[in-house]
């Protein structure tokens, strides 16, 4: 009688919509089926049975990520201890690298904390300096927090029997409740890089970790430099997310997409994207560029559209309001036009999946795009459009008791914006006026920067023939059994 030999299989942990696109809407996923490797997809509880029935399968199994556990556990088990492990683990990478990303959060929680974690900072502070020298220091960080590890998963460790478990960070969210059980277990962990800043902005990992995959040389180094991975452990396979930009398989016909938010055909389109910068609002940006197209300030007739953030969706809270005050701002104005996505599912991220035919027609479209150093920067260079990060500051900030603010100008220094400035990919506005007078650049010189611009896009993605994905799940397949 023929034995059964068992098959290979993997945990992928998918806790977000980008984490989604990078497995499932590239050849990431598809390329371990097709190698008979079967995938487990941990993902939110309320999207479950629509992933199974939208990416069935044979081999493909999804299950529940279990949030709800996870945060229970991380709020009511040594809360205290659990958050300034959190906090440490971020602010305590190797200052080999560019620490200025860090350094505006360090800033941020020392205003912003209680009473209780103002007493605790100058200890904060100084653990900080310790493990920015100490590579012993980290490493006995990540293994102390080992002792955090609830037994949320064991039942579907025991199901399935993983292989290797795989996730898009390593373990900088709850995942790291998922990869500590997984070194419990004795099971390899891969993390997936899938945002452009997270190994220069977030550092130490939730869990020891053995394998890595990223987008570039660069972030190989931020890897091996700040965080201390080993270079052999660490590949280089580009980013899956983009191979949809490079193949243009959602990107929209113009006529269809200007149809869709209503724009003039005949009208310049200057597109706007919210920015991630939590510490100075978007609104005196959106304002000056409204103000412009709604004037005789530019060369040509422009029509502006604007793109909000996933924290201008957050209920109660000032982005929420913000959101707000451009809706009413531009409500009488015909020629500027609001995207206002609907998010995946509870608990994931808006502009997810469902939003990538959205993205990719606003930047292809853009006769000039910004933003204010967000990723966008980079995907914006995949479509080869002008690019202009507008940083215009509002005196004292939020001006809210309690909150925070930087200036826009502040964070020039955080390592992707760094790396955007000194690559001449774009330009950088400061004023209104500078604002005005990059737009009218671009408007008469359409082809300006753009050798710069693809090769920066060539240094921060590596790969731009849209097979990302297949290089990634070759690289996972690779793995399975090492």
């Amino acid at each position: 009688m023929e034995t059964l030999i068992p098959k290979k299989r993997i945990f992928i942990c998918a806790d977000h919509g980008l984490s989604l696109i990078y497995f499932l809407q590239s050849d990431v996923v598809p390329t371990l089926l097709d190698k008979d490797i079967e995938v487990v997809l941990l993902t939110e509880d309320a999207l479950v049975e629509k992933i199974r029935q939208r990416f069935a399968h044979p081999g493909l199994f999804v299950e529940g990520l279990r949030v709800d556990q996870t945060k229970r556990y991380f709020e009511q088990t040594d809360h205290s201890v659990q958050y300034w492990l959190h906090f440490l683990r971020w602010m305590g990478g190797s200052d080999r690298i560019n620490t200025n990303a860090m350094d505006g959060h360090m800033r941020q929680m020392e205003f912003e904390t209680s009473r209780g974690g103002k007493f605790l900072m100058p200890f904060i502070k100084a653990s900080t300096a310790v493990l920015r020298r100490s590579p012993a220091a980290r490493k006995a960080l990540v293994h102390y927090q080992m002792r955090f590890t609830p037994s949320i998963y064991a039942d579907l460790f025991e199901k399935y029997q993983p292989d290797l478990v795989v996730a898009s960070t390593p373990g900088w969210r709850y995942d790291r409740y998922l990869l500590r059980e997984a070194v419990r277990h004795g099971v390899p962990r891969a993390v997936a890089i899938v945002g452009w800043d997270n190994p220069s902005s977030y550092r130490l990992p939730g869990a020891p970790m053995d394998y890595a995959t990223c987008w570039s040389e660069i972030q190989k180094d931020e890897l091996v430099r700040g965080s201390d991975w080993a270079p052999e452990r660490v590949n280089i396979g580009g980013i899956p997310t983009y191979d949809g930009y490079f193949r243009k398989v959602w990107q929209m016909s113009r006529e269809e997409y200007f149809v869709l938010h209503g724009l003039d055909p005949k009208l310049k389109l200057l597109t706007y994207a919210s920015s991630f910068v939590t510490f100075s609002p978007n609104y005196p940006n959106i304002e000056a560029l409204a103000r412009l197209v709604s004037s005789d300030s530019l060369r040509e007739p422009c029509q502006l559209l604007i793109r909000l953030h996933p924290n201008h969706f957050m209920a109660g809270s000032l982005y929420e309001q913000e959101a707000n005050r451009v809706r009413e701002l531009i409500k009488d104005l015909p020629h500027v036009h609001l995207v206002e996505p609907v998010p995946l599912g509870d608990g994931l991220s808006y502009y997810s999946g469902e939003d990538m035919p959205e993205k990719s027609s606003m930047m292809a479209y853009a006769d000039v795009f910004l933003t204010v150093y967000s990723t966008m920067v980079v995907e914006t260079a995949v479509h080869n459009r002008p690019i202009i990060s507008v940083c215009i500051d509002t005196p004292g900030g939020w001006n809210a008791p309690g909150k925070f603010s930087l200036p826009l100008a502040a964070i020039a220094e955080w390592p992707t914006h760094l790396r955007f400035r000194e690559a001449h990919a774009g330009r950088a506005a400061f004023t209104p006026d500078q604002v005005r007078d990059a737009i009218n650049f671009y408007l008469e010189n359409p082809h300006a920067d753009e050798e710069a611009r693809l090769s920066f896009l060539k240094r921060e993605v590596t790969f731009t023939d849209g097979n990302a994905g297949r290089r990634t799940g070759e690289y996972l397949a690779s793995l399975v059994g090492r």
